[in-house]
């Protein structure tokens, strides 16, 4: 039996498992496709503290390189269930069952679709979640971003510096994304904003032709012609795997306390799965910190 699982390999679950290591639990960190979460795509972040406007996958690197020296290597694993309110938590994945004294849930969030039938069929052709990513095979090309927050802003500043041109469709009348972050991109003379505006459909046979947007306020419905659309309007926890077991809030984040305890004894969560007023890098290495750190008093104490 492990001393501690730690459930997601992104910023909150590295941070987690080297607080894990330098405590001395006997750790295993699960991930489910490969080390970083959604940071890995950030093309640039400017604010994490002695990292200016390093790519996302370098930072993750390094945090990678942090975690083995610790001796932890994240464990590529699917995981298929869980069973957390018992004393001795169990972990099922397809290839063996884990049991362990705690969990720390770090498990993150997907981007949040726009929910209509062609956004699938035309997803990989030309809808696309990750401008880093994507933005690249529309060099030369028009871009949609659909979106106001800071994804959604640093992602047509990303694709204004590759692209021909770029349209921000945005619900509102103005943006939610930084200051700093608004100034650069209306500073960019091939940006254009599409305000009070929601994609009703995405168009095109075999790939992404235009969008049919609609004016929030008058109702009418126009065609954009694009040939890429770079969705960015928020996250989904992932958290299904949890729901029946920990105590989730109406928007299906996992509710902590600021020691970040669930309501179940000896499981943890912390990073982007969790209730928290901000969802960056850096907060969610201070949750992981801290979610090992409550782990280490749990276990000395029910153990």
């Amino acid at each position: 039996m492990l001393d501690l699982v730690i459930i997601g390999s992104g910023p909150a679950g590295m941070a987690a498992g080297i607080y894990a290591r330098r405590g001395g639990l006997d750790t295993m960190l699960i991930e489910k496709v490969s080390p970083g979460g959604q940071a890995v795509y950030a093309h640039s972040i400017e604010n994490y503290p002695g990292s200016y406007q390093v790519p996302g996958y370098e930072l993750m690197f390094s945090f990678a390189n942090h975690l083995e020296k610790f001796g932890l290597v994240p464990e590529v694993l699917e995981i298929t269930g869980t069973e957390l309110s018992g004393r001795v938590k169990s972990v099922h994945t397809a290839k063996e069952t884990i049991e362990a004294k705690a969990v720390v849930i770090a498990s993150g969030a997907s981007p949040r679709r726009l929910g209509m039938p062609s956004e699938g069929k035309l997803t990989g052709r030309g809808v696309s979640y990750c401008a880093s990513c994507d933005g690249n095979f529309f060099k030369g090309k028009v871009a949609a971003v659909v979106g106001g927050g800071d994804a959604a802003a640093e992602d047509a500043l990303y694709l204004a510096k590759i692209c021909s041109k770029v349209y921000v469709v945005h619900r509102r009348d103005s943006l939610r994304a930084q200051d700093i972050v608004q100034k650069r991109l209306f500073a960019m003379p091939n940006v254009e904003m599409v305000w009070d505006s929601v994609v009703e459909d995405i168009l095109g046979a075999d790939k992404v032709e235009s969008l049919l947007i609609k004016d929030v306020n008058g109702g009418t419905v126009r065609k954009l012609a694009t040939d890429s659309v770079f969705v960015a309007i928020g996250q989904v926890p992932n958290t299904g795997l949890f729901a029946k077991e920990v105590a989730l809030a109406d928007t299906g984040h996992i509710i902590v306390d600021r020691e970040m305890r669930t309501n179940v004894p000896g499981v943890f969560a912390a990073g982007d799965v969790t209730v928290k007023p901000l969802r960056q890098v850096v907060t969610a290495v201070s949750d992981g910190a801290v979610a090992s750190y409550s782990a280490i008093k749990y276990i000395s104490t029910e153990f």
